[in-house]
């Protein structure tokens, strides 16, 4: 089994690929969050252990982006924000399990075994079978183009990287601000008006494909299948 470990505590980072080696696997490591999705793309992970305080780029925004790019393997979060809420956060944004720190190593190895399980085998993924379609769009695990029906969308660069965020988690609804962080990623300050238009703009872009844009007043958007 190959494992992705992006963790920064370097102490941390030494323990688990020890742990983990002896029990038989490749562990690959990443401590700087602006850097984690080149890595995770390079090293074809079977199972991710994502901490969120990371440097560079905090570990949700990692997840987000690596969602909307197609990337499918399973994430377990490893982190010492343990409150409800941080977990609910963490597995809308599309982890898949989430163990606080501290936390008992057997445990952990259990937890990513049952991931890797049902995630199946990896080969599927090199293969391209990457996240299922929704109303005939995916996302495409190599190039990151979402397809309709097969065909590649004609879609302007912001209006991609919005379809990729919602396309990662349909019929869930993501901030306006996690939105703007990966469509607008060089723009550090907020402003509503901007995803907005790029909204407007990608859901008269998906008119007529069976999936429908719905603004939900104070949480953010959501896509959803078109009644």
């Amino acid at each position: 089994m190959k494992l992705l470990l992006i963790e920064d505590n370097l102490a941390m980072q030494t323990t688990l690929v020890r742990s983990f080696e002896r029990r038989g696997m490749q562990v690959a490591t990443c401590a700087d969050g602006a850097r984690a999705i080149d890595r995770w793309q390079a090293s074809q992970p079977d199972v991710v252990l994502l901490d969120l305080s990371l440097p560079g780029r905090d570990g949700l925004e990692v997840l987000a982006q690596a969602r909307a790019a197609g990337l499918a393997a399973p994430v377990l979060i490893l982190t010492a924000r343990g409150t409800v809420g941080d977990r609910i956060i963490g597995l809308n944004a599309g982890a898949d399990d989430y163990l606080p720190k501290p936390f008992d190593l057997d445990e952990l190895e259990a937890r990513v075994q049952a991931l890797a399980r049902r995630a199946g085998p990896r080969a599927d993924r090199e293969a391209g079978v990457g996240p299922p379609a929704f109303c005939g769009m995916r996302i495409e695990p190599d190039s990151g183009a979402v397809t309709l029906h097969g065909e590649p969308m004609e879609l302007a660069p912001r209006e991609l990287a919005l379809l990729r965020a919602l396309l990662a988690q349909p019929g869930r609804a993501v901030a306006k601000e996690r939105l703007y962080a990966l469509v607008f990623p060089q723009q550090a300050q907020f402003q509503a008006e901007a995803i907005e238009v790029v909204a407007y703009r990608l859901r008269k872009r998906i008119a007529g494909s069976g999936a429908q844009l719905v603004t939900l007043r104070g949480l953010g958007y959501l896509l959803k299948a078109a009644a």
